[in-house]
């Protein structure tokens, strides 16, 4: 019996199987807040379907939160990844494109029947080549630090909470008829364009990491009392939150135009440095 089946003796010299490496926690949390984010996306064009417009916005304005979570919690973790920047770039195009376009269609716009469709369409599309240009953009390696101040034009959530103000503005009694779909198509194509285009816009993403001792409980305050505006006013805090972003637009690009032009004497500095770093540190220098 020995001799029809000998002992396996493995080979010292061949490869072990490769083993897969455990993930770490830390790389998975801020994929399952995208995932959720996607989750509440995909369940507004479900609602729209039915109907059911306020659920909707209210899952696409959940979603929008969810998306500024998961970027901070995967810069605060250390769990950042390339998988991560992926897959939230497809959440941002199904929540801030497809499902606002899907929501403002069948609230207003299917009125004009194929124009109304076009300009959905639109809308979606300006936001899939507006993330697109964002990812590229992070590649540059030339970026001055300064920049990252600012959007080049306005960010996908921005765009899908603001293009739904015609939304919140009818949950709180004003009437959109079929007349009114023509405003409504003219100021979603405005949003659009405002997507695409080159406009600097506020980011954000700086603010908060040193916050001062004497900030901290006003901050505490503030927080409570703007959660609480939200529980007890929700569509007109975001109807005042989306003109205000509106209004604020002009500013940041004067800041960046007033930034932009500071960085040519910037980049001059080191050009009139260099001449004496170079002759301190030649052979001959003293």
């Amino acid at each position: 019996m020995d001799d029809l089946f000998p002992p396996f003796d493995p080979d010292p010299n061949e490869p072990k199987p490769r083993r897969f490496k455990p993930v770490p926690f830390r790389m998975i949390a801020p994929n399952m807040i995208t995932l959720m984010a996607l989750c509440l996306g995909l369940t507004a064009i479900r609602l729209a379907f039915e109907g059911k417009f306020e659920p909707a916005v209210i899952a696409i304005v959940v979603a929008a939160v969810l998306d500024g979570v998961d970027g901070r919690v995967a810069r605060l973790l250390k769990g950042t990844s390339r998988f991560g920047a992926e897959l939230d770039s497809l959440s941002d195009f199904v929540n801030f494109g497809c499902a606002p376009a899907l929501i403002l269609y069948g609230f207003a716009l299917f009125h004009l029947r194929s124009l109304g469709w076009i300009v959905a369409l639109i809308f979606a599309i300006a936001m899939g080549l507006r993330l697109a240009r964002f990812n590229a953009m992070l590649d540059d390696p030339n970026r001055p630090e300064w920049k990252k101040d600012f959007f080049v034009g306005m960010p996908a959530p921005a765009g899908a909470l603001t293009a739904m103000l015609p939304l919140y503005l009818h949950f709180l009694g004003l009437s959109f008829e079929k007349w009114a779909a023509p405003i409504v198509l003219g100021y979603v194509l405005c949003i659009a364009l405002l997507v695409v285009s080159t406009v600097p816009t506020f980011s954000g993403k700086t603010m908060g990491k040193r916050v001062p001792r004497a900030w901290v409980l006003p901050i505490f305050l503030a927080g409570v009392a703007t959660f609480g505006l939200f529980i007890s006013y929700p569509f007109e805090a975001m109807v005042a939150i989306s003109l205000a972003y509106l209004a604020v637009i002009p500013v940041g690009a004067a800041q960046y135009r007033r930034r932009a032009k500071l960085e040519p004497a910037r980049l001059d500095v080191p050009a009139q440095v260099e001449p004496a770093q170079a002759e301190s540190s030649s052979p001959g220098g003293v």
